[in-house]
């Protein structure tokens, strides 16, 4: 069984990788948005205690949160593996997130910490724009739109979301580096990290990390 995480700043890559790793060991990404999102939809006890918090815009509280993710963790497609996107973000979830395996009698096998460059980051994020439309993406320079500000799809605005903006990136990554970062040395303990350079060409990031893997 293969119990994989995957850490890495806002911007760093997480989703694309986990995607791929999805199709290559045929297994879940299971990423807290989508997780409790679904929870909240199927009216499980912890999904209904999610929404409670979520419909008065506060945060879910992390027992609230490690009972979902225990939930998704005794889902049929997890007896192969699972790949944890997203979460966990602090010491304190790490720590819950153990003592659920040991329950369920699983474990985390590697913790993949993808690096890249802040101001690389800042360039990936900021230069996004999204279709007022029909929601496409384009980038500014690695995928730019035919004609500037407009969709190709459906001729839409391309705007820049509040997320994508410069100072919201840099607070995203104070953030991260005060709670999320700590975890890279909560579990480097175990010997199951590993650091991925992950700039550059998303098939030769993909290349290294299933290298590790084996």
């Amino acid at each position: 069984m293969r119990g994989i995480i995957l850490l890495g700043a806002p911007g760093s890559g997480k989703g694309t990788q986990a995607k791929k790793l999805t199709v290559s060991f045929s297994i879940p990404q299971i990423s807290t948005g989508d997780m409790l999102r679904e929870a909240v939809k199927s009216g499980t006890e912890m999904g209904r205690q999610a929404k409670t918090f979520m419909d008065q815009g506060g945060l879910v509280p992390d027992e609230v949160v490690i009972g979902i993710v225990k939930d998704r963790l005794q889902e049929k497609d997890c007896e192969k593996g699972f790949i944890l996107d997203g979460f966990p973000r602090t010491i304190p979830q790490a720590e819950a997130l153990d003592r659920v395996l040991k329950e369920l009698g699983k474990e985390i096998s590697s913790v993949l910490s993808l690096e890249v460059d802040e101001e690389e980051i800042l360039e990936r994020l900021s230069g996004r724009r999204t279709c007022s439309g029909c929601g496409a993406m384009y980038h500014v320079r690695f995928n730019p739109p035919k004609t500037e500000g407009r969709c190709d799809k459906c001729g839409g605005t391309l705007l820049q979301r509040d997320d994508d903006r410069e100072d919201t990136i840099r607070e995203r990554l104070v953030n991260y580096k005060k709670s999320t970062k700590p975890l890279i040395d909560f579990y480097r303990g175990t010997g199951k990290v590993h650091a991925v350079k992950a700039s550059g060409d998303i098939d030769t990031i993909f290349e290294t990390i299933s290298q590790l893997l084996h």
